[in-house]
């Protein structure tokens, strides 16, 4: 696996102080997406043990609240079975901090139904998220005010509590959002 950036300080992409990781590698090509150049699968750097010691180091301080994973397209197939280790890992070492994943691929028809997103890792990988941004982005649908998203038809599903009761629960956003964009 490659991946384009990692951002230490991101405030962006999902709630508080975050460590994001952008992977290489989409098939989706979305018209309008804002980091194209991570569609392809050997763009940037090789993601090492060297990498993932980085990216667990980044998470110590007290004021990271979590780590992020977009791209590109952490749910390719490929990207899961490399990404699984880190997941372990940062769960592991962080109980008390959140992992958030955006992905193109939606819960119910591509990660937890048979599709060509799902392999033989996902199960795993979908325990270790807390917040799972699904969705494909739509340039028709963009809304710059919403929140940790791009597009309207984009969701923001609480993982842990979707795959407890067997049906999307939407993440709860602080309430002082609620009436105010950003």
């Amino acid at each position: 696996m490659h991946y384009g950036e990692i951002k230490k300080f991101d405030i962006a992409n999902g709630r508080g102080v975050r460590v994001s990781l952008f992977v290489s590698g989409c098939t989706h090509c979305c018209k309008g997406c804002f980091n194209p150049q991570t569609w392809d699968f050997s763009f940037g750097t090789e993601f090492t043990d060297e990498t993932e010691m980085d990216i667990i180091e980044a998470l110590s301080p007290d004021y990271i609240d979590g780590l992020t994973l977009l791209g590109g397209e952490p749910m390719e197939p490929d990207n899961q079975r490399k990404l699984l280790p880190l997941l372990k890992r940062v769960r592991e070492l962080y109980p008390h901090k959140d992992i958030w994943c955006y992905t193109g691929y939606t819960l119910e028809t591509d990660l937890l139904s048979r599709s060509r997103a799902r392999c033989e890792v996902t199960d795993e990988v979908l325990s270790y998220i807390d917040v799972l941004v699904d969705g494909e982005f739509v340039e028709e649908l963009k809304n710059i005010s919403l929140r940790f998203r791009g597009s309207s038809n984009q969701r923001i599903i609480d993982l842990k509590k979707t795959l407890s009761s067997g049906e999307a629960v939407l993440w709860s956003d602080d309430p002082s959002y609620e009436k105010h964009g950003i």
